[in-house]
């Protein structure tokens, strides 16, 4: 976009964007393995899953 002219507003709406959809699927693989290890994790017992929410939100 820089290369062909684009204006200065369009690249920074395109970043914003492309970092939001990474930031989102960044936390869905986070989510998923988080869940993976309550259910079937060896300490499995030790993590509830509020504790487990409060973990992640952490990461926010």
């Amino acid at each position: 976009m820089i290369e062909s002219g684009r204006d200065c507003k369009d690249v920074v709406t395109q970043l914003a964007a492309v970092s939001r959809a990474l930031d989102r699927a960044g936390f869905k693989i986070v989510a998923s393995g988080m869940r993976q290890c309550l259910t079937e994790g060896s300490d499995a017992s030790l993590m509830t899953q509020e504790g487990l929410e409060k973990l992640f939100l952490t990461l926010a």
